[in-house]
This record gives structure tokens, sequence and C-alpha cells, in this order.
């Protein structure tokens, strides 16, 4: 399976789709979800970028069941994300909400390894579907770096996001 991690570019325009709903269905739908991203969170608490979330084990285990209300969503199944998105589209906040932190390409990186983990370790998935929500995560990801190795800084536009229908 190819899950090639490719250079964000500053100010880019990114192109991306949300995964197919199929990808869910195939996950095994809201429970499948929270297996794969519980399992993915886990990876991160021990991966270079656990800074970034907190230390706390209940805080922690807060974010994993609020970022697993936003994959579900995302990715066609129920409205479960709408009250932290506060009416925004989910992408345009996802982006936003990045901005709070210091993301570097390495940090991306680290971030797209770990849940490579957890994609590998998928069973009875159909390799197309995992690549979709794969490519999804690569092209997506990139807007919510900020932070380049020159020093500067610059946040993506959501205006500058071309999302494919």
């Amino acid at each position: 399976m190819s899950m090639e991690i490719t250079p964000v570019k500053k100010g880019e325009e990114v192109h991306f789709h949300n995964p197919v709903i199929d990808f869910f269905e195939a996950v095994g739908g809201e429970d499948g979800m929270q297996k794969l991203m519980y399992s993915f969170y886990d990876k991160i608490y021990e991966s270079d970028i656990a800074h970034f979330f907190p230390q706390d084990e209940d805080e922690f285990h807060k974010i994993k069941v609020k970022n697993t209300k936003f994959f579900i969503q995302i990715c066609g199944g129920p409205k479960v994300y709408e009250n932290e998105a506060k009416d925004m589209d989910l992408n345009e906040f996802m982006i936003r909400l990045h901005d709070d932190f210091s993301i570097t390409e390495k940090s991306r990186i680290e971030w797209l390894g770990t849940i490579r983990e957890a994609l590998n370790e998928l069973q009875g998935v159909d390799i197309k579907l995992i690549e979709d929500f794969w490519n999804y995560l690569e092209n997506f990801s990139k807007l919510t770096v900020n932070s380049f190795s020159d020093g500067s800084t610059y946040y993506a536009a959501y205006t500058q996001v071309k999302e494919d229908k």
C-alpha cells in the first residue's frame, strides 16, 4: 500500500476531498472509527509530538473522544462534531484550530507516520478505501503546517484550499 508523504510548500494551493463514506462503513461505522482513532492516539501519546497533547490521561482521553467525533463526521458518518465546529465548515474549523500550535513539517510527518501505523493495522478494509482516507489526511494536513524551517510562519487561508467534490 502506497502511503507517500509529500512535502509542504508554503502558500501552495492544496487540493483534497473528504474521505468517501465507504471508508467509514468499511471500518465498522462509529465503533470502527473509534477503534482506529483510539489506536492512533495511543500511538501519538508515545510519539515525538506527544507534547502537543495533554499529558493528564483524563484530559488526553477527552481529546481522543473529541477528535474521533471529527473523523466520524468528516468521513460521512453522523453529525457528531457540530457543537465543536460552531457552524463552521469542518475542514476550515480544523485549520483554524491548529493555528494555536506551532506545527512544523517534522511534526506533520510524525503525525502522518503515526496514523499510517494505525491504518496498517486495519484488517478487511479495501486498500483503495484506505488510500482515499490517506490522501485526505496527507493533503489536508499540509494546511495545518504554520511554522517553517526558515523561521517564518504562514497560516493557510481556507480560500486557498481547493476542495474537490
